[in-house]
């Protein structure tokens, strides 16, 4: 039978054809990955080849070995394109999968929806967000995990060993379904060109977090994040968002949600892309207000909303270092700036070069790297420096974690700091550091995110409301402590669908601690249990209090010296595993770089039953106060405070706490 006459379900089952589907023609209509530099010798490249062939019976050597070749000399990776499936990439609500588990019927729902052509980065290189962020690396891969994930049982796991299907292994009912890792290397192979040439060689993948634990709900969770982080920082100088600006640049599948989120908190956002697909993209879904070409006219029109004090966002298609010096020279105030370029994936398209044309830079990356590296150091010391004289008039600037200070400070920009300290290396702050971590994370709060698995926005709707309910009847008793965050997030679930936030699946995020969270669960597995809402997909991403070690991020306002030891996220993906996660994942790699971050992650089906609302509470309330008691350990007057309330509330917790020094003692030493 021809592979285009089998229905979805067959095609699942299916797996890798025994019968080869046709070649698939190149879309040049869909944003590609951009070509990876060549780097592996000719010994190498025959690896490549092997090690992708052993997923096809001997009888299709010979027809794909020359088709795989011509992908890593064309794209420095072999794709796989002609398995690409043919039927529609997203979502499906979860009773269209074909599955004995239901538990892994989620999870395939999960992994089509980072795959959706409106979710993805790159759908046909299967990347989802920050250039490389990937699910898979091939699709073979993609074929045989779903096809693995049809067969499995309740008592049978998927080992995901960086975007290959291992395969299934006996286990139990309360184990994890799939255990996913990627790019677990071995800490003196996780140089930028490490990635490079293992990806290529099809051993390891860079999964990003969300992306390679099929945890991505769009551009929805980073909206959140980067809503509560722009209302933060206009409190941080005292300033209301109305009629203020907020400078930043990115628009791809992470950095998209900026101009969303300067709307939402009621600032004038400008947001530079250098990618005109992309830029053309967030104009139609809406994620932008309007796109400028022109320099001039971006100077005129941003002076225009702050005399009228306007909501609004601009997105303008060219470099940001232009942005930032010519609003110095027009004498533009910003107040708020940061920067949210791929630069943990500097030079393979995460950051462009000013003064090159789009094509031009694409061009050199591929054929010339050495050059446009030195073109990437030049731009951004021309970057660094140029923020320097807008903060010398008072912008406050922060580093979003994306690695910006940290690559311009290899490049030998002007971002270090005059008298550096323990955490304190940069000139400017991470906006953990000064924003979300004193705030938000210190006290236990972080993103929850949850998918309605029968892809209906009525159960979407219902579960607004349910959340809101609980936080409100939350927040009657909170602590002043934890107020303010309480009604961002009150505020937040009431505006949810007036903002038309879902892209790809019928998902939600906000910000909850560990209380917020299980009670929030728990009140949609009784609601499901009592048939008025589908199963329920629970989730968070790595921007959180506990799940991940990110020394320039997540972790870089603990100042006790452990912020380069990745301990926490290890024991994180660890005691979710036992506690009733459906999934766990652990990552090398996340938004920050190859190397310089390790990421844990979890997903969690509830399905109305008591087993899951056992499961929920163990292990909801370890995944946010494993964190809360390291950061407590580092001394942090927040995490303290909230490791004391989680003690007085759970008896079975007793976490060691720090006795504090006197610094005058230090002094006379």
């Amino acid at each position: 039978m021809h592979i285009t006459e089998l229905s979805f379900k067959d095609h699942i089952l299916e797996g890798i054809p025994d019968n080869l589907p046709q070649p698939k023609p190149y879309d040049s209509k869909i944003n590609h990955a951009p070509k990876r530099k060549a780097i592996l010798s000719p010994e190498e490249e025959k690896l490549a080849l092997k090690n992708a062939l052993r997923y096809f019976d001997k009888k299709h050597h010979s027809i794909l070995l020359p088709e795989f070749k011509e992908e890593l000399e064309k794209y420095g990776r072999i794709y796989m394109y002609r398995l690409r499936p043919d039927y529609k990439m997203y979502a499906r609500p979860i009773d269209e999968y074909p599955a004995k588990s239901k538990q892994a019927a989620a999870i395939m729902l999960m992994i089509q929806n980072n795959l959706d052509y409106a979710v993805a980065q790159h759908p046909h290189e299967l990347i989802t967000y920050g250039g490389n962020g990937a699910v898979f690396s091939n699709w073979a891969q993609y074929r045989l995990t779903m096809k693995y994930l049809a067969e499995m049982n309740d008592e049978q796991t998927l080992v995901m060993y960086s975007g290959h299907p291992m395969g299934l292994f006996p286990s139990h009912k309360e184990a994890p379904r799939v255990v996913v890792t990627n790019g677990m290397m071995i800490p003196n192979y996780s140089k930028p060109d490490d990635w490079e040439k293992f990806n290529a060689l099809g051993v390891t993948q860079y999964g990003q977090m969300t992306a390679g634990s099929y945890m991505y709900i769009g551009p929805q969770g980073i909206v959140h994040g980067t809503t509560i982080t722009v209302l933060n920082g206009f409190r941080k100088i005292n300033k209301p968002p109305k009629g203020h600006i907020f400078v930043t640049s990115g628009l791809g599948g992470m950095s998209g949600a900026q101009p969303k989120a300067g709307n939402i908190a009621g600032c004038i956002t400008i947001c530079a892309e250098v990618n005109p697909k992309i830029t053309q993209i967030r104009l139609d879904q809406g994620w932008i207000d309007e796109k400028i070409t022109d320099l001039d006219h971006l100077v005129k029109r941003v002076k225009n909303a702050q005399s009228n004090k306007e909501t609004i966002s601009i997105a303008y298609l060219g470099n940001i270092v232009d942005v930032w010096e010519k609003f110095d020279e027009a004498n533009i105030h910003i107040d708020l700036g940061s920067d949210q370029t791929s630069l943990h994936n500097p030079w393979a398209g995460g950051y462009y070069p000013v003064g090159q044309s789009f094509e031009v830079s694409n061009d050199m990356m591929a054929n010339n790297p050495e050059l446009f590296k030195t073109k990437v150091q030049e731009s951004l010391r021309r970057h660094a420096a140029a923020i320097n004289r807008h903060t010398e008039k008072g912008t406050y600037f922060f580093d979003y974690g994306n690695a910006f200070l940290l690559e311009a400070s290899r490049a030998g920009a002007d971002v270090m700091a005059k008298n550096p300290s323990i955490g304190r290396e940069f000139k400017y702050p991470s906006y953990v550091q000064d924003i979300m971590g004193p705030m938000c994370f210190d006290y236990g709060f972080g993103p929850f995110r949850w998918v309605c698995a029968s892809g209906k926005p009525e159960d979407l709707l219902k579960t607004d409301a349910i959340a809101c309910e609980v936080l409100e009847e939350i927040m009657k008793n909170s602590p002043t402590e934890i107020q303010q965050q309480m009604a961002d997030n009150i505020q937040w679930i009431k505006g949810a669908q007036e903002n038309k936030l879902v892209v790809g699946s019928q998902a939600r995020i906000l910000y909850a601690d560990a209380e917020g969270r299980m009670k929030i669960a728990e009140a949609f597995n009784n609601s499901i249990a009592n048939g008025e809402i589908g199963y329920v997909i629970l989730g968070r991403d790595h921007h959180d209090v506990s799940g991940t070690d990110s020394p320039y991020r997540e972790t870089s306002n603990i100042y006790d010296g452990s912020r380069f030891t990745a301990d926490m996220a290890i024991h994180n993906v660890i005691g979710d595993s036992f506690r009733g996660a459906t999934w766990v994942s652990i990552h090398n790699g996340g938004g920050v770089g190859w190397g310089e971050v390790i990421n844990g992650g979890f997903g969690m089906v509830l399905d109305g039953t008591k087993e899951a609302s056992t499961r929920l509470k163990q292990m909801l309330f370890w995944d946010v106060n494993n964190g809360i008691s390291r950061r407590s350990w580092a001394r942090n007057d927040g995490a303290i405070f909230a490791i004391k309330r989680a003690m007085e509330a759970e008896p079975n917790l007793k976490v060691t706490l720090p006795n504090q020094v006197d610094e005058n003692l230090l002094e006379n030493l």
